[in-house]
């Protein structure tokens, strides 16, 4: 099939087209410079030209816990945009299909964990990332609506859990929450630093996975869309605490230093894990373990180190 991929640089879509499923398509990504996804008239005119038979919408603006408090109305204006664009251009150009890709950060902040797809919707979103939520819902309902309108038409939502890996942000500044680890304790161990501070209490659980998983969910999503549901979580159906998120770093770097909580940071959502039932029934699973996907990233991480790109 043709392919367009949006989001083609990011962590994800580069994850998408390194995988061994990528070689059985022709991948159309274009980057940034070569279309402006908050373009509408040039999102339009792209998507009617190049006549794909799926679209992957994997593009966004995205940032952890500092940069979504920091810009909430970018995260929400630029996600719902760039989605928006992509979603009825497909629609007007007659796209049969288009995988959408949301966020957890969709679900109401005092959803039951583990959050089921049954509770989009139906409550307030985590203050920290509301903007950037906003945005991943409002795209996915607008996929439903297109697919009730039109029978010809199947635009389906992913929704993943936390994701890490190859190609992660690790400026602190914009970093989610592993990539920030694995430089913040690579640093201690460089410069002999006897302790790591940790935001909060460390207790909050977040549930991680591996790029290079969520892409194999991708393609296995691709190749059987029919059988997928219009929402779908997908994600490891575990979680981990903040803080063994630090010592599974420590481990794998190879730092023995001590651990310091700074109790006035804020913290985000004391858990948010995915039900991943749904998942199970149409017949995927996560592979990557916690060590092995840190042992990778960090791996990148120092190739990035060596060529001044971190």
């Amino acid at each position: 099939m043709k392919v367009l991929l949006t989001g083609g640089r990011g962590m994800v879509g580069r994850a998408i087209q390194d995988h061994p499923g990528a070689a059985l398509h022709r991948i159309v990504a274009p980057t940034s410079a070569e279309l402006d996804l908050t373009d509408r008239a040039a999102v339009m005119a792209f998507v009617a030209e190049t006549a794909p038979d799926i679209i992957i919408h994997a593009a966004g603006r995205v940032g952890g816990i500092q940069a979504n408090i920091a810009k909430p109305a970018a995260f929400l204006t630029e996600n719902m945009d760039m989605g928006f664009n992509i979603v009825m251009a497909a629609r007007d150009a007659g796209v049969p299909r288009l995988l959408n890709l949301g966020s957890s950060c969709m679900y109401p902040h005092d959803a039951p964990n583990p959050l089921h797809e049954d509770s989009l919707g139906k409550g307030e979103l985590e203050p920290t990332n509301e903007g950037y939520g906003l945005a991943k819902v409002a795209v996915a309902r607008l996929c439903a609506f297109v697919s009730r309108e039109r029978e010809d038409l199947a635009y389906k939502t992913l929704i993943p859990c936390n994701l890490y890996g190859l190609h992660d942000k690790f400026d602190p500044q914009v970093s989610h929450l592993v990539p920030a680890i694995i430089r913040k304790v690579h640093e201690a161990k460089e410069s002999n630093a006897e302790t790591v501070e940790i935001w909060g209490d460390g207790t909050a659980r977040r549930e991680f996975m591996f790029s290079g998983d969520l892409a194999d969910g991708v393609w296995a999503a691709v190749e059987r869309f029919d059988a997928l549901p219009d929402d779908m979580n997908i994600g490891l159906g575990y979680d981990y605490s903040i803080n063994e998120y630090y010592a599974g770093a420590a481990r794998v770097i190879g730092w023995e230093g001590a651990f310091v909580h700074d109790l006035s940071r804020p913290t985000g959502m004391k858990q948010k894990l995915l039900d991943v039932s749904t998942q199970k029934e149409f017949g995927w699973e996560a592979k990557t373990s916690l060590a092995d996907g840190i042992a990778q990233t960090y791996a990148h991480f120092q190739d990035l180190l060596k060529r001044g790109a971190a």
